[in-house]
């Protein structure tokens, strides 16, 4: 297809306000397409829809967004633990046709007519109608935290807290109900295979382009490849063997389409860690036939780090929360640092050489910030287990003494911030300086390997209450996006790293953003029970936050501060202690299902 005329023939939604430039008019389709979808994103955006309510949809937090069959399809799920299938255009699913060969033979399902045509009466008048066509029982016993589907095929694999790994399959019904309204699926009718290869909450799973491969990857420090044409017994310890083991616990991986051979992985570690599946090496037992073990699978050929840590951050207390690499160009790479910003890296550039200028100290300078409370004892771990009354007593005898000790204080130190903000982080900037440097051979278990380091950085948000991800945003990944723990999410450009807007994501936090393939459409999802849908903006746009970008910025860097301090770290887990409490005490005394609510936490981490 040359003309642009025909572009409407591509079966893609994009507002009517695009215009397509004279220079494109007889360029290929795809070239077209990505020119607008560019132009779009390069505007401001708007929210244009939300996926669930407060009587439908899902009902925990949402933890895993993607796009699958080339953006028909959006597969969400979360903490209640259900698959739910959405496809745009609803209209298309209601013409009764091919439903013969939507659904798998002696397939029993069971449709909620009451919620479907809710929604669907409301999406029609949107620009962007999404309908929930399929709801899958996973039946894992703990949240899910991803979920994809596998190319070329109707297969939606998922990862969750229960370190298990389960696939599913509902045949062609999945993206179109043979009713048009939505269909329900138990385990039993969906599940396909349960592989529990993990000893770790299972975090992450990347598609490869096969119907039946994929990677994950979970808190045993494990990066494992699946392969369903395969069978093996977990129990028996017949397990493959990973294609990487690493010392700490992982929970994010990254991998380009157009460098398949390389992944990143990501967690407890100030350093992400790149491997390469092409430097297996020559082995004498693979060249005999023995498949390799867990240390010979693969080879860690980079690492990505930082020069230094985040002003105040904690040494131990490093953390990758997200991880990307650029499907356009297959080299760069995005890092999220919790209680820090998102890095920019490349597989490209040449590692540097590290200089330690911290150099020798033979007196140990006293710390000026250090806790007054790192003396006082930790409950004990072992024994019998704390009850209702023992938890209520400790939280608020230490409630009394830390709000005794440090409410004033703190009152304090906020009230003089915003005229001493500028002198006391540059002072404190120069003084810990030297002790917040990086030095490669430290606590790695790859000491040897060399480390690139950031290209750039993108500041602004605040990283610190639960795990966000990060991701690239337009059809040549011109923009960065992340979620905040402020309710916003973040579009930074990235050849400047110039902030270009702020659109409110969630009442609470933003943890996950995943653009469409094709459209200028953004999914977006965090704590809350709902899926929010962004596009460029008719008018002036009612979520975006760019005229108080100041305050928020500033509120960031403030929160992330107080968020990192030892006073707030203290105050933080003596309120949820005694949220815990409370909430266990409502459930014992019959407080109901609102009470028991209160139990389910969203972690995402």
């Amino acid at each position: 297809m040359d003309d642009a005329n025909d572009i409407d023939d591509l079966n893609l939604r994009s507002p009517w306000s695009l215009r397509i430039p004279l220079t494109l008019k007889y360029a290929p389709a795809n070239r077209i397409n990505r020119a607008r979808v560019a132009r779009a994103l390069s505007g401001r955006l708007d929210r244009v829809g939300v996926l669930g309510g407060e009587d439908w949809g899902h009902t925990g937090c949402v933890n895993a967004v993607s796009w699958a069959q080339g953006g028909e399809l959006l597969i969400t799920s979360g903490d209640d633990t259900k698959i739910r299938v959405w496809r745009m255009d609803p209209s298309s699913s209601t013409t009764g046709a091919d439903t013969s060969s939507s659904s798998g033979p002696n397939r029993s399902s069971s449709v909620t007519a009451d919620s479907t045509q809710k929604w669907s009466n409301a999406a029609s008048q949107e620009e962007y109608p999404f309908a929930c066509q399929s709801v899958i029982s996973t039946g894992h016993t703990q949240n899910v935290f991803n979920a994809q589907m596998l190319p070329f095929s109707t297969r939606i694999a998922t990862v969750s807290g229960d370190r298990q790994v389960r696939v599913f399959d509902v045949g062609d019904a999945v993206g179109q109900s043979p009713t048009g309204r939505e269909m329900e699926y138990t385990t039993r009718e969906s599940c396909i295979r349960v592989l529990r290869c993990h000893s770790g909450r299972t975090k992450r799973i990347i598609t490869e382009d096969s119907p039946n491969l994929f990677l994950t990857v979970a808190e045993d420090g494990q990066v494992r490849q699946h392969d369903l044409r395969t069978s093996h017994s977990c129990t028996s310890g017949a397990c493959p063997a990973p294609l990487a083991t690493l010392p700490h616990e992982l929970s994010i991986i990254a991998l380009s389409p157009l460098t398949p051979y390389q992944f990143i992985v990501g967690g407890e570690s100030p350093y992400a860690h790149l491997f390469d599946r092409r430097h297996a090496g020559r082995y004498l037992h693979a060249e005999w036939g023995v498949p390799p073990d867990a240390d010979s699978a693969t080879t860690c050929v980079r690492r990505f780090g930082r020069r230094s840590r985040a002003n105040g951050e904690r040494k131990g207390y490093e953390h990758i929360t997200g991880a990307r690499m650029s499907a356009w160009n297959g080299h760069e790479v995005l890092l999220s640092y919790h209680s820090d910003g998102v890095f920019l890296y490349s597989t490209r550039d040449e590692p540097e050489l590290f200089e330690d200028k911290r150099g020798s100290r033979s007196i140990l300078t006293p710390n000026a910030n250090q806790r007054r409370f790192s003396t006082a004892k930790p409950p004990s771990s072992h024994g019998e287990p704390l009850t209702g009354p023992d938890v209520e007593m400790i939280v608020e005898d230490q409630l009394e003494s830390l709000l005794a000790d440090n409410v004033i204080d703190d009152i304090d130190d906020q009230s003089q911030e915003d005229d001493e903000d500028g002198d006391n982080d540059d002072a404190e900037e120069d003084e810990d300086e030297g002790d917040r440097l990086f030095n490669p051979k430290d606590a790695d278990s790859h000491q040897d390997v060399p480390v690139v380091y950031p290209r750039m950085r993108f500041t602004g948000h605040c990283n610190i209450e639960t795990v966000k991800d990060v991701n690239f945003l337009g059809p040549h990944d011109e923009f960065i996006t992340s979620g905040s723990d402020d309710g916003n999410f973040f579009i930074w450009r990235k050849s400047t790293g110039e902030l270009v807007d702020i659109l409110e994501g969630d009442q609470q936090v933003v943890n996950v953003i995943e653009t469409h393939p094709h459209l200028p459409l953004v999914a977006v999802s965090g704590i809350d029970t709902t899926v929010k849908l962004f596009a460029p903006a008719r008018g002036v746009p009612s979520f975006s936050r760019w005229n108080n970008a100041e305050t928020i910025k500033k509120n960031n860097t403030r929160a992330s501060r107080m968020g990192l301090s030892g006073r707030s770290a203290e105050l933080q887990f003596a309120r949820l202690v005694l949220n815990y409490g409370q909430a266990l005490r409502g459930t014992r005394d019959g407080g109901g299902e609102q009470s028991e609510t209160q139990l389910t936490q969203c972690i995402n981490q």
